[in-house]
């Protein structure tokens, strides 16, 4: 398989570190292609075996795949600069937040198109992706892709594209709540007389170990918190704030306003 991936940036490059780690793809068969010329040459320090252009040198691509990873913001103009022609026989895997598979297809003039959200933890191998397809993509089209998108961690087909903007956000943005969640907790630690470093530590383990029985245990969330928060101990007194602050309430309400974003961007 060849692929090539408009949008060299953070998850472009993860999606093309995967693909070579797991053999997926031979280096000489991906084509990195940026928009920015002051990247190329650490993109090619990564990449050496591999083809890296500029957009605007891209005259033709023979590739079997083409992953468009740029900004949402900047689809659109994106789609109107394209300076080759897209053959029937190639795939469109779109991981850009919010675009919709119909203004895919419309922009670029092009039927067989996928959408995928990946997350961040994909640079490690452990994210996970949830992905949905145009009408026509053949089962073996599909698993091609999803073969491809395991290999950046898990990943989970939905029949209805809507649910993808909750995916977005969801998991897409998720990771980004748990680092707001642990960087208060960190500075609650050093107001206590803790040291930063320590703090960090303490946290992080708490969060390492925490995520640990959530996936072992067969409790409920409901009860593993029990489990923690004794009557008129010191978890409850900090429950007890989270609730008369809402707390709960505010996260869900950042959540869903993250996916009225996320439809948006469609525009």
């Amino acid at each position: 398989m060849k692929i090539a991936i408009i949008g060299a940036g953070n998850m472009g490059l993860s999606f093309s570190k995967s693909f070579l780690k797991y053999e997926l793809i031979k280096p000489e068969n991906l084509h990195l292609i940026t928009r920015s010329q002051s990247k190329i040459l650490k993109i090619k320090e990564e990449f050496p075996k591999s083809e890296i252009s500029v957009f605007e040198e891209v005259k033709n691509l023979d590739t079997d795949l083409i992953i468009i990873a740029v900004k949402p913001q900047d689809f659109q103009k994106v789609a109107e600069s394209f300076q080759f022609s897209l053959n029937e026989n190639q795939m469109i895997l779109s991981i850009m937040a919010g675009i919709k598979i119909e203004k895919i297809q419309k922009s670029l003039h092009h039927k067989s198109v996928v959408r995928a959200m990946p997350n961040s933890p994909t640079l490690l191998g452990m994210g996970i992706t949830g992905y949905t397809s145009a009408e026509g993509i053949s089962f073996n089209q599909l698993m091609n892709i999803e073969r491809l998108l395991n290999s950046t961690g898990r990943s989970v087909y939905l029949e209805n594209e809507d649910l993808l903007d909750g995916v977005t956000a969801l998991s897409g943005s998720g990771p980004a709540y748990f680092y707001y969640i642990v960087d208060a907790m960190i500075k609650a630690g050093t107001q206590m007389g803790i040291d930063e470093n320590l703090s960090k530590l303490f946290v992080k383990q708490t969060m390492l170990g925490a995520y640990h029985l959530i996936n072992n245990s067969d409790k409920s969330l409901e009860d593993l918190i029990k489990d923690v928060a004794s009557k008129g101990g010191t978890t409850e007194a900090a429950l007890k704030t989270f609730e008369e602050n809402n707390f709960k309430e505010i996260l869900q309400q950042g959540i869903l306003n993250a996916e009225k974003r996320a439809k948006e961007l469609n525009g």
